[in-house]
């Protein structure tokens, strides 16, 4: 483990000074490449220079457990043994943040909601769990921008399709793909009764261009008006746009934009991301055997998460963890559970032999 932590500082230590290459900052792409490699290593690097002062201070210790000081070798045994569980606390951090990340989860994101079994309650489920991740996303300093929606004939959505924007998105947001169920009291239900509905959620990591090659040639367009708000200007022209890739059958709307052109970009996007979330998850199946991870290899259809309005309660049925701060996590208060999955994502690895050997 030393070995490469000293690889990884070595590392570290050049990325930093190509920082400061007036080539480099002039190069944004080169530069943006570079200021997340180094945001990351610094955290290793940063946890690797704590364990050396640890392990510097357990070899002092040592010495003076050998010395002939009987009150200095008394005090050296009682902090020695503070310092040795100090060593195995660092040592499982350090472990973590040595497990070979996802490639994809640095990546931005495609966020996409659908109301499900429940008719207009499912839509406004979907509401609100749009509501709750575009909280979650302003907590965490993300931009966000909603890129096609589809209302709900009683308010809600029918589907909303949100891009997600800054630091190791799709890593965090990927764990929210699946069936999010409610149980609670329809606002459109006069007597009182529980309803169990369901909205569906599936996170993508957004293609870059590099990612993805797609010929203009297999790609069929149509434009229609407009359904959603705009105003009369949106409804008069067919500025709403759907691309078909011909050679996948993967279709794509967009009508957020004002123009035909800006709906197009919009809906080139979600087509790449698409395209490319397919190719991937294509990758990850066929390496399942060696591998299942929580989320990558998960069936879309399941049910993930349960939320219950009457006991206040969230359950996440993957590492049977429930919460019972309903209202809090509704509004985007929901790092925590993230974090209960990253971990027992990041455990399975360690399990089957992904992380690097010690």
């Amino acid at each position: 483990m030393i070995d490469k932590l000293d690889a990884i500082k070595g590392r570290y230590e050049q990325v930093s000074m190509a920082l400061t290459n007036p080539e480099v900052v002039s190069d944004n792409k080169q530069f943006s490449k570079l200021s997340k490699e180094y945001r990351q290593l610094e955290k290793i690097v940063k946890a690797y220079d704590a364990y050396r002062k640890l392990l510097e201070a357990i070899a002092f210790n040592r010495e003076v457990l050998d010395s002939g000081d009987e009150e200095m070798r008394e005090l050296a045994k009682e902090e020695t043994e503070g310092l040795a569980e100090q060593k195995d606390q660092m040592e499982a951090d350090i472990r973590n943040l040595l497990i070979p990340k996802d490639p994809q989860d640095e990546k931005n994101a495609i966020l996409e909601i659908r109301g499900g079994t429940g008719g207009d309650e499912a839509a406004l489920f979907a509401g609100d769990l749009l509501r709750m991740y575009l909280r979650y996303c302003e907590i965490k300093g993300w931009k966000t921008s909603i890129m096609n929606e589809n209302a709900g004939g009683a308010g809600g959505y029918k589907e909303v399709v949100v891009e997600v924007s800054g630091d190791d998105v799709y890593g965090t947001l990927k764990f929210e793909s699946g069936v999010h169920r409610v149980q609670r009291v329809p606002a459109t239900e006069a007597s009182g009764r529980v309803h169990t509905s369901a909205a569906t959620v599936a996170v993508l990591p957004e293609a870059e261009e590099v990612d993805v090659e797609i010929r203009d040639a297999d790609i069929k367009m149509d434009t229609f008006r407009s359904s959603g708000a705009g105003g009369q200007h949106v409804n008069k022209t067919e500025s709403a746009v759907r691309l078909t890739h011909v050679p996948t059958g993967v279709v794509v709307e967009c009508q957020e934009g004002r123009s035909q052109h800006s709906n197009r970009d919009i809906a080139m996007r979600m087509l790449r991301t698409r395209i490319y979330e397919a190719a991937v998850r294509k990758h990850e199946d066929a390496i399942a055997s060696q591998r299942k991870s929580l989320v990558s290899t998960g069936d879309r259809s399941a049910k993930i998460r349960t939320y219950n309005f009457p006991q206040g309660r969230v359950t996440d049925h993957r590492i049977g963890m429930t919460v019972y701060n309903l209202d809090a996590f509704m509004n985007g208060d929901i790092d925590e559970m993230v974090q209960a999955l990253q971990f027992a994502e990041n455990a399975e690895k360690m399990k089957t032999g992904d992380q690097l050997g010690m």
